[in-house]
């Protein structure tokens, strides 16, 4: 895996290196309501999956805005966000600013999904920028580790791995 920096300065990353090809990994994370969610509960449905340090910050709040803006062209993708904001932070954020067609889901409690697929920072205990996209049989199609936590993803790029992954 590249190097990460988050403010410019290196960070560690937990966890394992996902790849194209591989395996997507199983997680548990929380919705806006505290339940369980797991990448199973999604199965057999293409999945472009978000990972943010905070929905509070700029970059994370234009990107999920993007990505929610961008559902309905994806048709039946599944869009998950998850960070490592509370559950309830979530849930305020996205009613302020009409959050419909993305799941936000928080990794606060076991990091689960930051170890997972290698985007926990040890330093700040929160999630790095990266971007995957799973397909219907659980297959990662698409990966990208955002070298700098304060810069965009390829937007155009991961849309169309969501799109091809159908």
């Amino acid at each position: 895996m590249e190097n990460v920096t988050f403010g410019g300065k290196p960070v560690t990353l937990l966890g394992n290196e996902v790849k194209v090809g591989d395996k997507a990994p199983n997680f548990t994370v929380l919705a806006n309501d505290r339940s369980e969610v797991t990448l199973n509960d999604t199965k057999g449905q293409v999945r472009l999956i978000t990972s943010v340090p905070s929905l509070d910050t700029g970059v994370c709040d234009a990107e999920t805005r993007r990505f929610n803006e961008e559902a309905n062209k994806l048709g039946a993708v599944k869009i998950l966000t998850i960070s490592c904001d509370l559950p309830f932070a979530q849930k305020r954020w996205c009613g302020a600013n009409g959050i419909e067609n993305v799941q936000t889901l928080s990794d606060h409690r076991d990091l689960s999904f930051g170890e997972a697929y290698g985007v926990a920072m040890q330093e700040h205990r929160l999630l790095a920028r990266a971007v995957f996209v799973v397909d219907s049989n659980d297959t990662v199609t698409y990966v990208e580790y955002v070298s700098e936590g304060t810069h965009h993803p390829n937007y155009e790029a991961a849309l169309e791995a969501a799109k091809a992954a159908k």
